[in-house]
């Protein structure tokens, strides 16, 4: 008797490869993000949640740019080319698509961080904080 996992059967290995590979040029984590910071990042970093919850924890290193501010007037300040990474709260949250969906319309490369702060907090990675909080 199949279960609810097995009453579907998994993709052939040819279209699972297909769609498991497409999900790096859409995604990143943290780990990976991580480690790109340590080394010199080659992308901008944009926590795309509001002021207070940016100054009460962040990811080093991160611009605070809440999504609904992603305009083509402040993205000119970037070359054409520039990778953005998009994060927000976490998994439960859904302003780094937002953020991602904002840049895309504009013609900007982009990836989000899955996870979020709560993926980066899980990996236990520090928060960085706006001085006075």
């Amino acid at each position: 008797m199949p279960t609810s996992v097995t009453s579907i059967p998994a993709a052939p290995s040819a279209l699972a490869r297909e769609h498991f590979a497409a999900e790096f040029t859409f995604e990143t984590d943290c780990w990976d993000v991580h480690d790109a910071l340590d080394k010199g990042p080659d992308f901008v970093l944009l926590d795309v949640r509001g002021p207070a919850q940016f100054a009460a924890g962040h990811v080093p290193g991160a611009i605070n740019l809440p999504h609904g501010k992603i305009v083509r007037s402040k993205m000119e300040q970037y070359p054409a080319d520039t990778l953005f990474v998009t994060y927000c709260a976490g998994p439960h949250c859904n302003g780094a698509a937002r953020g991602a969906l904002r840049l895309a319309e504009l013609g900007r490369p982009v990836k989000i961080m899955a996870g979020g702060i709560t993926g980066w907090v899980d990996e236990g990675f520090e928060l960085a904080k706006v001085d006075g909080l």
